[in-house]
Formats: structure tokens, sequence, C-alpha cells
């Protein structure tokens, strides 16, 4: 155990870089809280609210501060350490505040306090009772329980829309206007360069273009796939496929071939959109090359610079420049008319990671986004205004989710075209104004260790978020230092559900590396080894069981038995069949939640199963961790071929 906070004296600041009447400032401020008799949370809450810790302070004075605080703290009594905490007038002016402070009062009547003392009441009431969108038919209801092909539940029956579509047209109520900014971005190596921008009225007309060269095209209903980098030309095409009544095929950009023409062939894509190259570090990956050899019908291909692809293309491919004249020899090339289709139509087809056998082929319908997007707004506070960003891919859930995130919330949509591994993407945060920075922990890794961020100023992000893996207490403490101690939000789910199922908040004290609360409308239990649920308020570990009325989760897969795979051998709670994820979760005194891996943790590794935690167990397996298992699974097939030539 290291020094109490206040065994911490002004050596101990020197020693850890602070310039000398630096150290005299905050060694003074610290005695004055000792005067209050502040200790734990309440002694760091100070410090917080007086910012006496700065963005541009040495990590190591953070480190010794935040230790210091906390090292008598006993976690089994109290639970993790809070470094965030909620204030009553803020609450009340984040999205769901506002909606408690408008609606709270009726709905839970003379128990309803305020946005902080009555999250979990509200939350409960937004699991039992779960019934901006467009809709050019309106649903009969919010949600039917009669139907028994779909476990019980259909949201929206009966509603018809076109989701893209609700994503380009301007909107009062979001403050969303034509001249709005709906897309910023910059290319790598372009860092001293203005940031490019797109505006609403631009993007719509673009996206509008490019939906009637694919109508003159394609068929509605035909599977088309995205394997690129997430630039603005990629959302453009993704938001056109859906607006033509055509079915995204998403596919990650960093694919073997032989993933790539597995996708291809069990969605059944009739042609594929991607670059000739992809551009890192000044230098030229091939991509076309990689996508012809999966062996797609038809391929076009986006120049990665310039106006001109810099390959020769097959006979049966077609150029950007090429596949969009069809629609400039129209009258109204920018116009179209949108395709309109009930709610539970298919718009996208995602895939598991398949690192535990073929990839699971996951359809989301009209409703994934909307879910997805209140996700965004309701536990990331994404708002107009807001500039949105997250280093992601279209072949990955995090693609589409932030996509909708911003278009349906009326946040601008912030791409870096370039790796985010290093200060080219940390500039471009600082210079395009980012409110909202997405990670994933091994990022986050990378920005500290390198040192890469130092000297930019990252002040203007009001929230972080994070998925993906496992976080580090440390690394979480540097990301959050870098914009006074804004909160970093932890989110776990899955593709399969368009959302997370537990995440943080900004009504809730947040603990670094843990998730606060269940997500709004989500309920969960967790499971004994028996497979009875735990107490909700009882300290405990165990396999997840999600409680079935999930607004935007899957009632079908197009290569597998849903079925089986989510509902099959698994326990009735209060009348209804469970839903399965998967992950083990350790609920912590005061509620706090941890994935601690996976119930199934084995992978299928060239007809081997090999169980992943025993291998691995200081990674635990979640449900959205597909980089590191990637990477896992790869070194995992090298050692067993080693071990099997032995």
């Amino acid at each position: 155990m290291g020094k109490s906070i206040r065994e911490v004296g002004l050596e101990d600041l020197l020693g850890a870089g602070l310039e000398l009447e630096e150290a005299k400032e905050l060694e003074r401020e610290l005695k004055d809280s000792y005067r209050y008799g502040l200790e734990g949370k309440e002694l760091w809450r100070r410090i917080m609210g007086r910012k006496l810790l700065k963005p541009w302070d040495p990590h190591s004075i953070h480190q010794l501060l935040y230790y210091a605080v906390y090292s008598n703290y006993d976690e089994s009594l109290h639970g993790p350490p809070p470094y965030w905490f909620p204030s009553l007038n803020q609450s009340k002016n984040t999205n769901l505040g506002r909606l408690m402070e408008s609606h709270c009062p009726k709905l839970l009547g003379a128990s309803y306090r305020d946005p902080i003392t009555s999250f979990k009441q509200f939350h409960q009431f937004s699991v039992q009772h779960p019934e901006a969108i467009q809709f050019l038919v309106p649903p009969k209801c919010i949600l039917d329980t009669s139907n028994e092909s779909k476990n019980g539940v259909t949201w929206l029956p009966g509603a018809v829309l076109n989701i893209a579509d609700c994503c380009l047209h301007s909107s009062d109520y979001l403050k969303k206007h034509d001249d709005s900014l709906a897309i910023v971005w910059r290319n790598e190596g372009h860092d001293d360069e203005n940031v490019e921008h797109m505006t609403l009225k631009e993007l719509r007309e673009q996206v509008m273009v490019v939906a009637n060269a694919l109508e003159s095209a394609f068929s509605r209903g035909d599977a088309i796939a995205i394997d690129m980098p997430m630039t603005n030309t990629a959302v453009i095409i993704y938001l056109a496929i859906v607006l033509s009544g055509l079915v995204v095929v998403s596919i990650a950009d960093s694919f073997a071939p032989q993933e790539i023409a597995t996708r291809l062939r069990v969605s059944k894509a009739k042609a594929i959109f991607t670059q000739d190259f992809i551009l890192r570090g000044g230098r030229r990956f091939p991509l076309y090359s990689r996508v012809v050899e999966a062996g797609p019908d038809k391929i076009i291909v986006i120049p990665s610079t310039g106006k001109d692809v810099a390959v020769q293309l097959r006979n049966q491919d077609l150029s950007w420049k090429a596949f969009l004249e069809s629609a400039y020899r129209l009258p109204r090339s920018n116009y179209y008319s949108p395709v309109y289709q009930p709610v539970d139509a298919i718009t996208n087809i995602l895939f598991s990671s398949g690192t535990t056998g073929e990839p699971k082929a996951i359809p989301w319908s009209q409703l994934s986004p909307i879910r997805c997007a209140a996700d965004s707004w309701t536990h990331l506070d994404v708002n107009c205004g807001d500039i949105f960003c997250w280093p992601t891919n279209l072949g990955w859930v995090m693609g589409p989710i932030l996509l909708y995130s911003c278009f349906l919330s009326g946040a601008t949509l912030a791409l870096y075209h370039g790796s985010p591994l290093g200060r080219g993407f940390g500039k471009f945060v600082q210079d395009a104004g980012v409110t909202i920075l997405g990670t994933v922990p091994s990022l986050v890794k990378t920005w500290k260790s390198t040192r890469c961020m130092e000297g930019l100023d990252w002040t203007k992000i009001k929230t972080f978020a994070s998925t993906g893996e496992a976080s580090s207490i440390d690394d979480d403490l540097w990301l959050s230092s870098t914009s006074f101690y804004k909160p970093v939000i932890e989110c776990c789910g899955g593709t399969e559900l368009a959302s997370s199922y537990i995440q943080g908040n900004l009504l809730q004290p947040q603990a670094f590396a843990t998730f606060s609360s269940a997500s709004m409308g989500s309920g969960f239990v967790i499971l004994d080894e028996n497979g009875i649920p735990y107490p909700d308020d009882e300290p405990c570990v165990g396999e997840v069981g999600l409680l079935p009325l999930y607004m935007g989760a899957t009632d079908r897969l197009l290569n597998a038995d849903h079925d089986e795979v989510y509902f099959k051998g698994m326990p009735m709670y209060k009348g209804r069949q469970l839903r399965r994820h998967g992950d083990i979760v350790k609920r912590s005194v005061g509620g706090y939640l941890m994935v601690q891996g996976r119930a199934d943790d084995t992978m299928n590794l060239g007809g081997i199963k090999v169980g992943f935690v025993k291998i691995v167990p200081e990674f635990p397996r979640t449900a959205s961790n597909k980089l590191l298992r990637r990477v896992l699974r790869d070194e995992l097939k090298k050692e067993l071929l080693i071990q099997s030539k032995i």
C-alpha cells in the first residue's frame, strides 16, 4: 500500500513532476481540505470540484493523489472508489434528467425527488413498463407481447418508416437544420489543414445521388456489402443503401479474403463497395485486390485519394465515378423518394467475430438504430451541437451505432481518415472540437504509454466512452484527466442487442473500469450455479440472464437457430424465459458491475476446442471484444500448430 493522502508532502509533489510554486499551492489546498475533515470520496470530490489537478500536469501527479486519497478505502464495505460525481444542477440539464423532471412526477408520483435520487426507481420503471422518429404509418402500439413466434415480443407493430430518411432531414425538436454540420473529417497527413465539413443538406443530396445510382443497378431487398474504412464516403454509401430499400452487409476492412468470402456467401451479397487502397502512415495497403480474392460478383471501387482509382479493375467491376454516371444522367440526381418499409424490415447484416465457429449473421431491423441512438442519447447525453468521434469501422457494431447516434440525435459525426494510434488523431480531436470521444481500452493504453497526446487540448470533451475490452483503472485515470476528469462511460453489450445492456450514466457516481447500472429499458438477473437469480441488491458473481422484453434485440439469425443460440436451456423468470448473453458479471457492494469473462469461454481453433479463460485469464472475453479475441485466436493457433508438430 502506498502513502495515504495526509502523508503526501511537498517533496512528494515535486518528485511527481510539479514545479515548486505549483506544488506549494497544491499542498496548501490539500491542507485546507484536511481542516474540513474530508476523507476518501469526499476529499476526491473536492479535488475535482476545485480543479486542483490539471490536464497538463504529469500523469504521475494524478496517480499520486488518486491512489493516496483512496489508500485506506475499503472496497469490500463501500464498493469501487468513485472518481466522478453528478451535480444536481448538471443532472437536470442532461437528456435523461430533463426527461425525468418532465414525466417522473406523474409516472412515479410523490416518491419522485430528483434525477439523481430517483434514477434507480425510474430505471426499474423503464424495465417494468417498456411500452423523434418519423413514421409513414405509426405503430399500433409500442409493445405487443402476444406473438409467440418471437418469444412473445414485437416492438412498434405495424409501423412503416425509413430509418435513413429519419437521419437526413431537419428537425426543429432536435434543433437540426439544413445548414447544421452533419460530418467533419480530416485525412491523415493533413494535420495542419482546416477540418473539412459537410452540412446536413449536402449530406442528404449526396446520399440521394448514390441512392439513385443504386436503384438503377439493383432490386429492392438486395444485399450490398461495404468493406472500407469509415470515411464520409462510406457513411454516404451506408445511408444510401438503407434509403433505397437495400440491405447493408457490414465487413471490416481488416479481414482476410476468406473471411470476406464467408460473409459475402452467407449474406448473398450482390455487390460490394471498397477502396483501391488503405492509406496509413504515408503507405498504401491493397484493399481492392484482397476483396477480389473473395470472389464477389461485382465491386464498386472508391479511390483512396484523388478522383480516379489507382488499380486495374476486373471487367465486371466499376469505378466510383462510373457507378455514379447513371444518377447524374437523371434530371434531379440529388432527389430520391425513400423506400418505406415495416419497422422489422432488415436494413443491415452484421456478423459476430467468428472466433467460436462460422460468424453468426445478425440482421438489424429498423428498430435496431432506434435502440442504439436512444442508448447514446440517454447514457452519453448526445445532443444537437455535440461533435461525436469514435474510431471504428462499419464492419463492427460500433460503426452503425456511431452513425445513427449522431444523425438521429442531431449531433455531428467526426471522422479521422487514418490511424487513431498517433498524434494526428489527437490533433483532429482538438481541432474538430470533439465533445464526446469513444475509445477502446487498447487505444487509450497506447496513447498513455507513447505520450503522443501531450500538449494537445482535449478540454472541450464532456464525456468519454469505452467498450470492446476490459478497461484499466490507471489508463482510464489518464484518459479522464485529459479533460478535467470528465466521466468515462463504460459500455458492454453485443451486436445482437444493438446496444449495451450495462453502462455508466451521468446521474450516478462513476468508478473507473466499472458499469454503474443496467441500460435504460434493459433488465437482467445474475444467476447462481443452479440457474437461480441472486437478489437484485446482493453482491455476487454469476452468468447474466437478460429479460427478454429488450427493445432492439434480434429475433432471428440468418445462418443459425436463434432460439437455440439465445434461449434454449435458459431458466424462466417471472413467467418469461431469460435471454442468453453469456457474460459472467460481478456485482459489488453499491451495485457496480464488472464483466469477469464468459460462461461459454471456449474457442474453435482449427477444430480444437480451447478453453479461453484457462489459457489467458488476464483478458476477460466480453461480448464486444472483437479485436482482442481475434489476436489471441491467431496466437493460440500458432502455439497449437507448434505443439501438434512436436
